[in-house]
C-alpha cells in the first residue's frame, strides 16, 4: 500500500478518521456542506505519525510501562508521558514526509500564517469528544516553523491529560494515532463557539452561541466571559453581553498575543442578534449533515462566518425515539427502580417485555411517557400526587415542564389518559392471611416456572418464554397484590398526615412501621447476621474469608468446606443463596451478576458483621424494633385519647396502625418475585449462551448481553450474528455509563431534574428528602459498590442509589444518605424497617460528602450538615 502523507481538505470526508483524524475528518466534512466556508488546509496523515513512532523504538517500552499505570498514578504518568513527548519532538521528520508537507504549503502560500492542530483518531467522536486533550498552535508562518509544530502535535498524543483521559475511558493508547491539520489562519473580528442544543439544559430547540472579541482562544482558555446568545426558531430569546476586557490577536511575525479592549467596546455585543440567528442557521445546516447536535468553533470575517471546527456535543442525554412529531414528556423508571446505571440491551428489552406499561429507552436507561396523562387536569392532579408523594422532585420537574407555555396539549378530563396507575383502589380488608396467600400464590407461580423450563431450549425456549412473561405480568397485575401494596402506603400517609395535623408529629409511620413482618428485604438483611454468628466462632473459616479475592465464581465455597468449621460456614452461606442468591446490585438488569453467580460479592459485608456484632443480633435487633413500634403505638393512641374527640381519633389511629404493620411489609415481595423470575429466566438464556460460543458463533457468553431479546432469538435460530452490532453496542454502553439520566426528560431533549425549594433548612446545609425519623452523627463511608464495603458500627452510609440489594449493609450501620430515592422505595422502606434516620434524593451527595467526614442526617427535616 502506497503511503500517503499529505490529504488536502477537500478529498477528506468524515468516514476517513483513521487516516486524519477527527478533527481532520469533521473538518473534510465541513468543506462538502454547501453554503459553509472552511479555512483552506490540509492533513499531515496518520501515515506520517506511523514513520515517526517507527523511528523512535524506544517509544515501545514506555508504551508498556504506561499501560501498566494505575490513572491514578499521577506522577508516573507525568513522568512516562514527558519521556514519550521527547522522544518524538527529537525525531527527525523524514525528507520524504517533509517534502510533502512543504508542497502542500507552497500551493497554499508558504508565508500565509496558518493554524497547525493536533487531530487524533480517538477525538471528536460521537461517544467521547477528547476536547482540549491535544495541542494546537495558531499564527504559525513558514515552513522552517510549521515542521517543528507538527511535531509538537503529534508529541502531543501524550500529554499528561490526554494520556490520562485514555486511560480512564479504557482507550489502548497504540491504538490511536495522531494526524495534524495545517490551515490558513483567518484574523476575525469576533470567534466563539456555537452549541446546536443547549449545553446545559439539553434542550435541542435552543441553541447557545458564546462569542467574543478577536480569536477564539479567549474563550476557550477562560480569559474572558463570554456574550451568550440564546436561539430559538429563529430569533434571539436571551442573551447576556460580557464586559469583555482582553482579547487575544495575532501578531504580524507570528504567534499571539494578549490584548486590552478599549473600555467603550468593552460592553458592545461581539454579535448583533441578526448575525447570532444567521450563524445558528449555519449551525442547523452543519447538524443535519452530521446526524447529531454539535460543539461549532466558528470566526466572523468581513461579515461573513468562517467554521474551522465541528464536533458532536457528548454530554447530552439521548432521546427516546418515536414515530410522530408530538411533544412527549417522560419520567425516569431507574429513579423508581433504585438503579440509574445504564442497562444492557438484553436487559432494557427484558424489562420492556415483562413491565406493566409502555416503556421507551435513552442512553441505556428507561421512561414511561406520562405525557397523556399530564394532558387532562384530572389525571395530571392524580399523577402529581402520586409522584410527589413519593419523590417531590419528580413532581417539581413536572410542574417545570407544566410552566412551558403549551408543550403538554389540554385534554378534556375523559380524554385517553385514563386513570392513573395506582389510583382509587377497591377496599381490602385488614387481614394478614391475605398476604399469607399473596406471597403463596407468588411461589407456586415460581415453582411452575422452574418446572417447566428444565425442558426448553433453543427456538422452543424463546416460545416458552414469552407465555412466561405474560403470567409474569398477570401475577404483578393481580388485583389483590395491587390493593395490598395501596393499602400499606395509604396506611403510611394517613399516619404520616393525620398525626403531623393532630400531634405534631413529623413522619411518625417511620417508628409504627419498626420489624413489620413479611418484608422479605429487611429478613434478607437480618438472615446474614444469622450467616456470620455460624461463621465468628471458627477462626480458620474467618481468616480464610478475609483472604478470598473479589471473583466470579463460587470455587472458593468448597476451598472453604475443607477447613475446620468450613463446612457449616458453607451451608450457612448456600443455605442464604439458596433464598436470596438471586439479587445483586442493579437487579432489574438481568445481565448483572446475581449474588449465587458472585457469592464473593457478600464477603465483605459478612466479615463486617462478624466484626461488629455480637451473636443472636438478628433476633435482638427484629425484637427491639417491634418493641419500638409498640410502645409509640401507646404513646400516640394515649395523647390522641387527651384531645377532644380523642376517642374517635385513637381508633381510627388504631385502625391504620394494624393496616400499615399487615400490609407495609408486602411491599417488598412482588419485587422479590420479579427478581427470581429473572433469575429462572437468565440461566436458561445463558445455557443457550453457552452453545453459541461452543459452536463457535459468539466468543464469549456475555456478548448476549449487547442483544435485544428478540434478537438473541434470531441468533439461536440462525446460529449468526452480526459482530459489528455487539461491538457498537459496548462502545454505546461504555459512553453512556457517563451520563447522568434526569429525573424527567422531554421530546426536545430537556433534562430536567427538579428542586426542593425550601427555605427551611441551615445555610450550606445538603438538602434531600426525609425518610426515616431521628438526627444522627457519625463518619461518611462513601461506597460506590456494595463489594468494597468496608464499615464500623455508627457509620453513615453515603451512595447513589440502594436497590433491595443493599439491605444487608444496612444492618450494620447508623445511618443513610442516597442521591436517588423516594418516600416508598426500597431503601427508604428498609431503613424505616431498621429504624435508621435517612435522607434520599441528595443530588450528588457522593461528591459533595468526602469519605471518613463527620456529617449529621437529619431523618425528620430531610438534610444533611457537613460537620467541622
Amino acid at each position: 500500500m502506497i503511503e500517503q502523507y499529505v490529504l488536502d481538505l477537500q478529498e477528506i470526508d468524515e468516514t476517513q478518521v483513521a487516516v486524519v483524524g477527527g478533527k481532520g475528518a469533521h473538518l473534510g466534512g465541513l468543506s462538502r456542506i454547501e453554503g459553509i466556508r472552511v479555512p483552506a488546509g490540509f492533513c499531515v496523515t496518520t501515515d506520517a505519525f506511523r514513520r515517526i513512532m517507527a523511528e523512535a523504538p524506544s517509544i515501545d517500552d514506555r508504551l508498556d510501562q504506561l499501560s501498566r499505570v494505575d490513572p491514578d498514578d499521577r506522577e508516573a504518568i507525568r513522568t512516562l508521558s514527558a519521556q514519550i513527548r521527547r522522544a518524538i519532538e527529537e525525531v527527525a521528520i523524514p525528507g520524504d514526509v517533509a517534502a510533502a508537507i512543504t508542497r502542500a504549503l507552497a500551493q497554499l502560500g508558504e508565508q500565509a500564517a496558518y493554524a497547525v492542530r493536533s487531530s487524533a483518531t480517538a477525538e471528536d467522536l460521537p461517544t467521547a469528544s477528547f476536547a482540549g486533550q491535544q495541542d494546537t498552535y495558531l499564527n504559525i508562518v513558514g515552513p522552517t516553523a510549521i515542521l517543528p509544530h507538527v511535531s509538537r502535535c503529534w508529541a502531543s498524543l501524550f500529554t499528561e491529560r490526554a494520556v490520562t483521559y485514555r486511560q480512564r475511558n479504557g482507550i489502548d493508547h497504540r491504538t490511536v494515532h495522531m494526524a495534524v491539520v495545517v490551515q490558513q489562519m483567518v484574523f476575525p473580528h469576533a470567534a466563539g463557539i456555537l452549541f446546536t442544543a443547549d449545553p446545559v439544559t439539553g434542550n435541542r430547540k435552543v441553541a447557545t452561541v458564546d462569542a467574543g472579541f478577536g480569536l477564539g482562544e479567549a474563550l476557550v482558555s477562560g480569559l474572558v466571559n463570554p456574550d451568550v446568545f440564546k436561539v430559538r426558531h429563529g430569533e434571539v430569546v436571551a442573551k447576556t453581553i460580557a464586559a469583555k476586557q482582553r482579547a487575544v490577536h495575532a501578531l504580524p511575525a507570528g504567534g499571539t498575543q494578549e490584548v486590552a479592549i478599549d473600555a467603550q467596546r468593552q460592553e458592545q455585543p461581539a454579535l448583533t442578534d441578526g448575525q447570532a440567528v444567521q450563524l445558528v442557521q449555519l449551525g442547523r445546516r452543519i447538524e443535519a449533515h452530521f446526524g447529531r447536535p454539535q460543539d461549532i468553533e466558528w470566526c466572523l470575517v468581513d461579515e461573513g462566518f468562517q467554521i474551522v471546527q465541528s464536533r458532536p456535543i457528548t454530554t447530552l442525554f439521548p432521546i427516546p425515539e418515536t414515530d410522530d412529531q408530538e411533544n412527549h414528556v417522560y419520567v425516569s423508571v431507574g429513579h423508581q427502580q433504585m438503579m440509574t446505571d445504564p442497562m444492557k440491551p438484553l436487559g432494557l428489552s427484558m424489562w420492556q417485555l415483562t413491565a406493566m406499561v409502555p416503556m421507551h429507552e435513552a442512553g441505556g436507561r428507561l421512561f414511561v411517557d406520562v405525557t397523556r396523562r399530564l394532558a387532562s387536569p384530572a389525571s395530571r392532579a392524580a399523577l402529581l400526587d402520586l409522584v410527589g408523594r413519593g419523590d417531590p422532585l419528580v413532581r417539581d420537574a413536572l410542574e417545570t415542564v407544566l410552566d412551558h407555555d403549551d408543550f403538554v396539549p389540554s385534554l378534556p378530563d375523559a380524554g385517553p389518559g385514563g386513570p392513573p396507575a395506582g389510583g382509587a383502589s377497591a377496599p381490602i380488608e385488614t387481614d394478614p392471611a391475605l398476604v399469607t396467600e399473596l406471597i403463596e400464590r407468588s411461589q407456586t407461580s415460581i415453582a411452575a416456572l422452574e418446572r417447566d423450563i428444565r425442558t426448553k431450549s433453543g427456538p422452543e425456549l424463546f416460545d416458552f418464554l414469552l407465555e412466561a412473561f405474560e403470567e409474569h405480568k398477570r401475577v404483578l397485575s393481580d388485583p389483590l397484590s395491587i390493593r395490598a401494596i395501596m393499602a400499606g402506603m395509604e396506611a403510611t400517609w394517613w399516619l404520616n398526615d393525620k398525626l403531623g395535623e393532630w400531634l405534631g408529629e413529623k413522619n411518625a409511620a417511620d417508628t409504627l412501621t419498626l420489624s413489620a413482618p413479611d418484608n422479605v428485604t429487611s429478613e434478607m438483611g437480618l438472615a446474614l447476621l444469622d450467616v456470620a454468628d455460624v461463621i465468628r466462632p471458627h477462626a480458620e473459616a474467618v481468616e480464610f474469608l478475609q483472604g478470598v479475592e473479589y471473583a466470579e465464581d463460587a470455587a472458593f465455597l468448597d476451598e472453604l468446606a475443607k477447613l475446620a468449621g468450613g463446612t457449616e460456614a458453607r451451608d450457612a452461606i448456600e443455605t442464604y443463596l439458596d433464598r436470596y442468591g438471586m439479587r445483586c446490585v442493579g437487579e432489574i438488569d438481568i445481565t448483572r451478576p446475581r449474588w449465587r453467580e458472585r457469592p464473593t460479592t457478600l464477603v465483605p459485608v459478612i466479615l463486617d458483621n462478624v466484626r461488629n456484632f455480637e451473636p443472636g443480633a438478628a433476633e435482638r435487633r427484629f425484637e427491639q424494633g417491634r418493641e419500638k413500634a409498640q410502645k409509640k403505638e401507646q404513646e400516640v393512641l394515649s395523647r390522641l385519647r387527651a384531645l377532644p374527640d380523642g376517642d374517635r381519633k385513637a381508633d381510627e389511629t388504631k385502625r391504620m396502625i394494624d393496616r400499615v404493620r399487615t400490609f407495609i411489609g408486602y411491599r417488598e415481595y412482588p419485587k422479590y418475585g420479579i427478581v427470581s423470575r429473572y433469575f429462572v429466566y437468565k440461566q436458561a438464556l445463558m445455557e443457550e449462551a453457552e452453545r453459541l460460543v461452543q459452536a463457535g458463533v459468539l466468543p464469549e457468553k456475555e456478548d448476549v448481553f449487547y442483544l435485544t431479546f428478540q434478537e438473541l432469538h434470531d441468533v439461536v435460530r440462525s446460529n449468526q450474528v452480526d459482530d459489528q452490532i455487539v461491538q457498537q453496542r459496548k462502545d454505546a454502553f461504555r459512553s453512556y455509563d457517563a451520563l447522568t439520566p434526569p429525573r424527567v426528560l422531554t421530546s426536545d431533549g430537556e433534562a430536567v431534574t427538579g428542586a426542593y425549594r425550601r427555605d427551611d433548612v441551615p445555610a450550606g446545609a445538603l438538602i434531600g428528602l426525609p425518610v426515616s425519623a431521628r438526627t444522627i452523627e457519625g463518619r461518611a463511608r462513601v461506597i460506590l459498590d456494595m463489594a468494597d464495603a468496608d464499615l464500623e458500627a455508627g457509620d453513615i452510609l453515603v451512595t447513589t442509589f440502594t436497590d433491595p440489594s443493599w439491605s444487608p449493609l444496612f444492618v450494620g450501620i447508623a445511618g443513610l444518605v442516597t442521591e436517588v430515592g423516594g418516600l416508598m422505595t426500597h431503601g427508604a422502606v428498609i431503613a424505616r424497617e431498621y429504624g435508621l434516620p435517612a435522607v434520599v434524593g441528595v443530588e450528588q451527595a457522593t461528591r459533595l460528602i468526602r469519605d471518613g467526614q463527620r456529617i449529621r442526617v437529619h431523618g425528620t427535616g430531610g438534610y444533611i450538615e457537613i460537620l467541622p
